[in-house]
């Protein structure tokens, strides 16, 4: 392989390892914020505990007043090198969800390892209410967003055909 060709996987992990750094540095904020009460359940804050659009976009999570908050700045803030660029197209939405996606796996991950009142000894459904369906030693959202992330990074990677 030549330089030139490994200089676009370089990036790419680069930037892997700058959201995931992004992740560490946000879990650390979360659990100063929540401690052992993971998803916002005691901050003051509005809840919205059951409904069928939590049980379909949600995983059956409530809805919080917090979430509703740093969910959408979160996306907004990886939007901002598009935003500050003046520059958008496909490939790079593909890659800024992908980015998103695997800030929140790992800022979520993150929580329970780095948290004094879990620790991976307590990432278990029995200790993770708010993560109601698991698939082996993970909740499922960690299989689903992780591949989706990984096709995104794929196709955010792809060149456009030229005709």
């Amino acid at each position: 392989m030549s330089a030139a060709a490994f200089i676009p996987q370089r990036r790419t992990l680069v930037l892997v390892a700058w959201v995931l750094l992004l992740g560490f540095f946000f879990a650390n904020v979360e659990i100063q914020i929540e401690g052992s009460a993971g998803w916002a359940a005691d901050l003051p804050t509005w809840r919205i505990e059951k409904h069928w659009l939590l049980d379909l976009f949600w995983g059956g999570r409530p809805m919080t007043g917090y979430h509703a908050w740093v969910f959408p700045f979160v996306a907004l803030f990886f939007h901002l090198p598009s935003v500050f660029n003046g520059q958008w197209c496909w490939r790079d939405e593909a890659r800024i969800i992908a980015c998103i996606m695997l800030f929140w796996l790992t800022e979520d991950f993150l929580w329970f390892a780095l948290n004094p009142a879990y620790g991976l000894a307590k990432f278990a459904p029995a200790y993770v209410p708010w993560h109601i369906h698991w698939i082996a030693f993970a909740p499922t959202d960690y299989w689903t967003m992780s591949a989706a992330a990984f096709a995104l990074f794929f196709v955010s990677r792809t060149r456009p055909v030229l005709r």
